[in-house]
């Protein structure tokens, strides 16, 4: 990918751990000039490893911020505030992620801002908006996801189960970066910027169509209301499922039309199981027979069974088997130091005109003095 969509697009990246980062990224892999800026201390993702927990210089940060610049600016200073006016004067987005209500007690609100500069986009991405009475509630990915309900349906049947990687912080992230685009796409006709208000729970609920259809349809005829692995998408299902293997690993089967559930059954010589397809859910007792066949072979002879079946079935892969899988190996996705074998990061994922996308810079941080050169 040319990497030249964006060109010219100048971003101040304002936010801090993973969803704003991220949506900034998405923004430089598209060709924009990314400035995050930090406070004095940095972003506390520096010193948080949100993989492992652990305090102490997070090469996560890193990552996700590879292909920016990224300077340090004292907001609460008259220099500082002075030095990142001037630099809003000349971007076309600000990308933030305070709680409402912190950048106008910083003199930073939209309508300050639209002062300085008309054509700016603000998008201010939130936890839960910047209205309604949880606007200023404190949240993590775990919580907008609760509050979706996404959370209650997730998981094993005797509670519900955090989702990894966390996908309302992505979720939030790429529905920013859509926003930012459209603002963008309006701003060339309109000649004037935005104020864009993204909350990652109102991402989170805008994925809930299957199950608030489903809940929908409980309160009007026999349809079982939405429960955790009850339903066709989340473990109710024998024909869409993840099973053990001999060996303690795993298989993905996702069968879902009948005419994959059927090469299933022929190719495992189970033809009687070709008409309980559509059994009432759960479909505990087949699933029970279902997992009971894939523990009699491992892993890899599974693979060699099914691989080449059309049935939707794929081996769950573990992430140190990922590098060398032919299928992530063809599409160049991942970028790996080349002296130290370090994981530098995934690349944006879209091949544009046969091309596969470009590895990014890394992370260049620079003073104020550097970043006021640069953009003045």
């Amino acid at each position: 990918m040319s990497n030249s969509q964006l060109a010219g697009i100048r971003v101040i990246d304002l936010s801090q751990f993973l969803p704003g980062p991220y949506a900034g990224q998405i923004c430089a892999d598209m060709g924009a000039d990314v400035l995050k800026v930090e406070p004095p201390d940095g972003d506390p993702m520096r010193q948080l490893n949100p993989v492992t927990n652990q305090r102490g210089p997070a090469p996560f940060h890193k990552i996700i911020n590879a292909g920016k610049r990224v300077v340090r600016i004292d907001l609460k200073s008259v220099d500082g505030k002075s030095a990142f006016r001037q630099l809003l004067s000349k971007a076309d987005i600000l990308l933030e992620s305070y709680r409402p209500g912190v950048m106008e007690r910083l003199g930073l609100g939209f309508e300050d801002l639209r002062q300085l500069n008309p054509r700016l986009i603000h998008c201010a991405l939130s936890g839960y908006g910047q209205s309604g009475p949880l606007r200023a509630r404190s949240g993590h990915d775990v919580n907008y996801m609760a509050m979706s309900g996404s959370l209650n349906v997730t998981g094993p049947a005797p509670r519900p189960q955090p989702a990894f990687p966390p996908v309302a912080d992505y979720a939030g992230a790429m529905q920013a970066v859509i926003s930012i685009l459209a603002a963008l796409l309006g701003r060339s006709s309109s000649g004037t910027g935005c104020y864009l208000d993204i909350a990652m729970a109102d991402t989170m609920l805008a994925w809930q169509s299957f199950g608030l259809t489903q809940q929908g349809l409980s309160q009007s005829d026999a349809t079982p209301a939405p429960k955790r692995a009850g339903n066709l998408l989340n473990g109710g299902a024998a024909c869409y499922q993840v099973y053990a293997t001999a060996d303690d690993m795993f298989v993905a089967l996702g069968a879902i039309e009948t005419h994959f559930w059927e090469n299933f059954c022929n190719a495992v010589d189970r033809q009687p199981w070709i008409v309980r397809h559509t059994d009432p859910l759960p479909q505990t007792d087949l699933i029970a027979e279902v997992s009971d066949l894939f523990l009699t072979r491992t892993r890899d002879q599974w693979d060699q069974s099914l691989g080449d079946i059309d049935c939707c079935y794929h081996p769950v892969l573990d992430y140190g088997e990922l590098p060398e899988w032919p299928q992530i190996q063809a599409r160049q996705l991942l970028d790996f130091d080349a002296e130290s074998g370090d994981f530098q990061g995934v690349r944006l994922p879209v091949w544009q005109d046969g091309r596969p996308p470009s590895t990014r810079q890394p992370m260049r941080e620079i003073t104020q003095h550097d970043a006021l050169a640069a953009w003045l």
